[in-house]
């Protein structure tokens, strides 16, 4: 029998060409978008879903449910990038950003939990980001965010790995992608303190964005961990120096690591 896959932000970016290639392997795969009727181009159906309603997402996994009979993966990788000085990002947009990469995600998990346990498997890929693993300039939210759904899912995986259900975090670096056009940006704010560091760095986030890898990296990672019997805690996907950089937290005094940070970013 083809594993059932559900994949929240199915509709681009990420999302999108990790479904592609799992339902050009055999998976049967559902997408979730907030207006899929929108979408015309999509090789799998998609199902209405924002991860910020409970009830949105409680329907969609009936829906998949209902239709397919089972759920076997479940890949949270919808997502909201956020940029600014913390200073001058408005709390609604902080909250927000926290509703989409983490209370969403959590949500998700409650909801698709229940079938799990009931088949008695199941296998939840949370898609972080390598950003998650320190806190970086301009983007404390996000790295706060995605950072808080890496140690949700270690203690999950914890809670549910009895029931014969896995749990992993899979962090991607920067991919060729539309993230940067669908981030929240604080604007740069004419004579503000923060004009200058925050208008350089956040032009260099998005030539990296630009320069990306080919997302198609992070669907060939997706699929040798839903092969995998026994799933680790932490993937990590992207350029060498990407992931070098979490090694170099572990072993690098704090401030040691803080100024290569600030070099890195001309700070």
């Amino acid at each position: 029998m083809n594993k059932v896959v559900l994949i929240t932000g199915g509709s681009s970016g990420i999302g999108k060409s990790i479904g592609e290639f799992l339902h050009h392997k055999g998976f049967v795969v559902y997408g979730t978008s907030r207006n899929p009727d929108r979408i015309l181009n999509s090789v799998f159906p998609l199902v209405a879903l924002d991860v910020r309603d409970a009830a949105s997402i409680h329907t969609a996994v009936a829906k998949v449910i209902a239709t397919a009979g089972r759920l076997d993966v479940v890949i949270n990788n919808a997502g909201v990038g956020i940029t600014g000085p913390l200073e001058e990002i408005p709390m609604q947009e902080i909250k927000n950003n926290f509703e989409t990469n983490l209370f969403g995600p959590i949500e998700v998990m409650k909801s698709v939990l229940p079938q799990m346990r009931a088949q008695k498997s199941g296998l939840i890929i949370n898609v972080t980001s390598i950003a998650g693993y320190m806190g970086l300039p301009y983007r404390s939210v996000y790295s706060a965010s995605k950072g808080a759904l890496e140690l949700i899912t270690e203690a999950l995986r914890m809670e549910v790995k009895s029931f014969g259900i896995h749990i992993t975090n899979v962090a991607p670096g920067d991919f060729a992608t539309n993230i940067a056009a669908g981030r929240f940006h604080a604007p740069v704010l004419q004579g503000s303190a923060y004009e200058a560091p925050y208008g350089n760095t956040l032009k260099a986030m998005d030539d990296h964005v630009d320069s990306g890898s080919n997302p198609n990296e992070m669907a060939e990672a997706v699929y040798q961990i839903i092969q995998t019997w026994e799933p680790k805690i932490h993937y990590k996907v992207g350029a060498f120096m990407q992931k070098i950089s979490i090694v170099l937290k572990r072993i690098l005094p704090d401030k040691v690591y803080e100024k290569m940070l600030m070099n890195h970013y001309k700070l």
